[in-house]
């Protein structure tokens, strides 16, 4: 793809395609103001900047890394922007309580990481990679007041998230309204024409950045904000701490079986956030469903192929589409499973923790009550049975992907 072989309403339609703005006024200035600028026929400057709090990425990290990847394909020159001094502080945009603060040390060891993953996404030849600490540990306490005076108590308050701790009478720190200057002065320092983020970054994109922008002379950026990507369960925002992500990093077989997981109504939202697919391939897929000629089944078995890929290559995902129709279609056990010895006479319960298959005890037991353990196909219904592998061992199947051989 690039910028001669799409009209600029093709552009404009790829670019604002899975963007949610909160109301269409917003939608259709920001749209206004896209097609303005790819107008000039110039390479855009776009960034979006990553906070590493975390040392590992989910699917649900790499949406807007995705959006950088249309723009980069389309011609224009992308900063992926790491923000190891923001971290420090931790936006409090998706929270509804205080962000702990951050050890540079923890920071710094986090970022070491970011940059690979997202050239999983990102062309590597084409995308360049800054720290935000290169000039907001340079700004004097002057400067940052002179940043703050652009702003109003009454703005910060309004925000959705503090409003709700208002109520609460939960506590609001004076440092977590700092987080908005910063993430703006990003902007200014960057000369940005288009910042990507996701919805809940309205207020720092859409307020703080532009503002300071203006403020700076500068011409205002475009916010492209798109939709957060649902976890495996359909509804809840993707999250490592509630256990409904897909790891960016996950085998090309746990990654299919995440996939397939997903409830069928969420299949188009993850089609246009989190695959390659163009606003026209993703209306088929859309009509094909709504029409019942294609099957719900076939249309994830092609998701989960194309998610795969991104992060793998294309025979990883023929592999682990193997995978999926040998385990859990045709309910045959996979030949490459591992070992686990069992030392004495353990329960099942017991086995399952020390095999790492449950996080605890209690977990295992639920597992067990809701038919979700089995033993070469039998369903284990008691929690306190004695497991006594014989000779050549036995299968312990947990879940729908987990499978260990149980030897003496």
């Amino acid at each position: 793809m690039n910028a001669t072989s799409l009209t600029l309403d093709e552009q404009v339609a790829l670019l604002m395609q899975g963007t949610e703005y909160g109301d269409e006024q917003t939608a259709r200035n920001m749209a206004a103001e896209l097609r303005a600028r790819l107008a000039e026929g110039r390479p855009l400057r776009v960034y979006c900047g990553y906070d590493p709090r975390t040392s590992d990425l989910h699917i649900g990290h790499t949406i807007t890394m995705r959006k950088l990847r249309q723009f980069q394909e389309l011609g224009h020159q992308v900063i992926f922007l790491i923000g190891n001094y923001t971290s420090l502080l931790g936006d409090p945009s998706d929270q509804d309580k205080l962000r702990p603060v951050l050890t540079s040390e923890q920071v710094a060891n986090n970022a070491q990481t970011y940059a690979d993953q997202a050239f999983k996404i990102l062309d590597r030849a084409k995308t360049q990679v800054r720290y935000n600490a290169e000039w907001l540990s340079e700004l004097s306490f002057l400067e940052v007041i002179q940043l703050a005076q652009n702003f109003t108590v009454q703005q910060f308050m309004t925000r959705e998230n503090f409003a709700l701790r208002l109520q609460k009478g939960d506590a609001i720190h004076l440092h977590e309204t700092f987080y908005s200057l910063m993430q703006g002065y990003d902007a200014v320092a960057l000369q940005t024409d288009v910042q990507v983020g996701g919805t809940d970054q309205l207020f720092n994109i859409l307020t703080a950045g532009r503002k300071l922008q203006e403020a700076r002379g500068q011409k205002p950026q475009v916010g492209i904000f798109v939709q957060l990507l649902p976890g495996t369960d359909g509804v809840v925002k993707m999250s490592k701490s509630l256990g409904n992500h897909i790891p960016i990093l996950s085998t090309p077989e746990d990654m299919y079986g995440k996939v397939m997981s997903i409830p069928d109504f969420v299949m188009p939202l993850y089609f246009k956030l989190a695959t390659r697919y163009t606003p026209s391939q993703i209306a088929q897929v859309e009509a094909g469903l709504k029409a019942g000629t294609a099957h719900p089944r076939n249309v994830k078995m092609e998701l989960a192929r194309e998610i795969v890929s991104i992060f793998h290559d294309d025979a990883a995902a023929q592999r682990a589409e193997e995978h999926f129709r040998t385990v859990f279609q045709q309910r045959e056990v996979p030949t490459d499973i591992e070992s686990y010895v069992v030392n004495g006479t353990p329960t099942i319960v017991e086995v399952i923790v020390a095999a790492k298959l449950a996080p605890s005890k209690n977990e295992a037991r639920r597992l067990i009550a809701a038919d979700g353990v089995s033993l070469d196909g039998r369903k284990v219904s008691d929690p306190v049975e004695v497991i006594n592998p014989p000779d050549g061992g036995i299968v312990l199947q947990v879940g729908k992907r987990r499978f260990v051989r149980l030897v003496k």
